[in-house]
Formats: structure tokens, C-alpha cells, sequence
């Protein structure tokens, strides 16, 4: 299980996203993750609603398989039922 993570510096949401995704890549032999600072990266918010294929108003944005998840909380939310996490 491959995740990626879009996120930007400054964002609380991106850095407890990456804690969570580093989390379960302690705990956890089939998850791994990407964190791309899409700053960095030279990403712009246009790039940005072309890959998720809809408007994107906030980052962090996940994927995870090339699927899209949203942000922090919908990520939480899947790793809780899919990945057994009780955060």
C-alpha cells in the first residue's frame, strides 16, 4: 500500500498527515508513503485539482493506491478502518 501526501510548509494539517502516514510505517510492513511539498516541487494549486480531478481548496491532499482520500481527517478516518489504527 503506497500513500502520497500533497502538502505545503506552515500547514498543521500536512505535518500531523506525515506523523500519521510515519506512524503507520513503523507499525505496519505494508505501507509506505511520499510526502511531496508541492512548494518545493513547484506545484500549483491549478496542478494540483488536475491530479485529484476536482477543485481543491485545502492541502493536505491523499492518495493512497492512486486513489484519492482528501485531507488529514478523511485519511485518519480511512486508516482507522482499513489499516487498524486507534489513534
Amino acid at each position: 500500500m503506497f500513500t502520497v501526501i500533497f502538502g505545503r510548509p506552515g500547514c498543521p494539517y500536512c505535518v500531523r498527515a506525515k506523523e500519521l502516514a510515519e506512524k503507520l510505517t513503523a507499525e505496519r510492513d505494508d505501507f509506505n508513503f511520499r510526502y511531496i511539498d508541492i512548494h518545493a516541487e513547484g506545484i500549483s494549486k491549478a496542478d494540483l485539482e488536475q491530479t485529484v480531478g476536482k477543485p481543491v481548496e485545502t492541502v493536505p491532499q491523499i492518495f493512497v493506491d492512486q486513489t484519492h482520500i482528501g485531507g488529514f481527517t478523511e485519511f485518519e478516518a480511512w486508516a482507522k478502518e482499513n489499516m487498524g489504527l486507534y489513534a
